[in-house]
């Protein structure tokens, strides 16, 4: 009877598998939604970090790019003169590394070095193919010009002197691209006088230098004793502390146009083979003269700031 009983029981009830906890029909939804809400603040996150650092990189590329070096150095290398001193610079960089690595046996890196820097002196000469007619408006205004005779006679023989050196090197280049054809022995003669006119501007160059210095000083001695000067109008202080800047920047300018005429006439000597050096101390020497004048054309491109 009890037994009975029991089994009734138990059919109504029903298996074990098929009793279900409270809340259990909806546990797979729960954690499929748990799974979308996990998903979807990830995607958040990640969209926020990438959002961040667009923004942040766009930040950093407008102060990069729009930097008023950036801004300086693409007016600067806008000139002609600017990235031909910026060529110049790497060559004659070029030429010292290449001897330099020549002399420690690495030789392969020296021919790739070498051809850099034949390759540059190439490019130049392209790139100053007009230059010779401004030397010979310059070497014309000079001679319609007053002043020192010395001075006036040193700046037209350098003047035409670098007339001469880059004229020839025009033939150089084209020689050398096959737009002419000159023979070997004619070739050497034509690169012979283009150093020879050179070494003569450069000498032409120092001359005036000297003679302009000298005059300079002169004149900056007077400056210190008014009584001594005769025009009256620098009796007064402030236009006589005017002139004295004047002239102090003036003799600078000549002393630093000096140390470049003076590294770089050995250039076209080694070339002509007046000086017995190597390769190494003629790429020195440009390449600091090359990073002076760099100096120089950004402080007339930009101003000295």
């Amino acid at each position: 009877m009890l037994q009975a009983r029991l089994e009734s029981v138990s059919e109504s009830i029903g298996p074990p598998s098929s009793i279900r906890l409270p809340g259990s029909r909806n546990t797979g939804q729960f954690h499929l939604m748990l799974r979308i809400h996990v998903i979807i603040a990830c995607l958040s996150i990640l969209i926020s970090i990438y959002v961040f650092y667009q923004r942040e990189m766009s930040i950093v590329a407008s102060q990069v790019i729009l930097h008023p070096y950036v801004s300086q150095a693409l007016k600067y290398g806008g000139t002609n003169l600017g990235r031909d001193k910026l060529y110049r610079t790497v060559q004659y960089f070029s030429r010292f590394l290449a001897w330099y690595l020549q002399s420690r046996g690495q030789k392969m890196e020296a021919a790739r070095w070498s051809a850099l820097k034949s390759h540059l002196a190439l490019a130049r000469k392209l790139m100053r193919l007009g230059k010779p007619v401004e030397h010979l408006q310059a070497a014309l205004r000079a001679a319609q010009t007053t002043g020192d005779v010395g001075e006036q006679l040193a700046t037209i023989g350098r003047q035409i002197g670098y007339f001469g050196y880059l004229t020839y090197d025009a033939v150089v280049w084209a020689n050398s691209v096959k737009a002419i054809n000159l023979k070997p022995a004619t070739g050497q003669k034509v690169a012979r006088l283009s150093n020879q006119f050179w070494l003569s501007a450069i000498l032409f160059s120092i001359v005036r230098g000297l003679l302009k210095a000298g005059r300079l000083a002169a004149e900056a001695k007077k400056l210190r004793f008014p009584e001594t000067w005769g025009d009256k109008d620098l009796a007064d202080e402030t236009q006589r502390e005017l002139k004295q800047l004047a002239l102090e920047k003036m003799r600078v300018g000549v002393r630093y146009q000096f140390i470049i005429d003076i590294l770089d006439i050995w250039i076209p000597a080694f070339n002509l083979g007046l000086v017995n050096v190597n390769d190494g101390i003629v790429g020195f020497a440009g390449l600091i003269s090359s990073i002076m004048g760099m100096r120089s054309q950004w402080i007339a491109v930009n101003g000295s700031k």
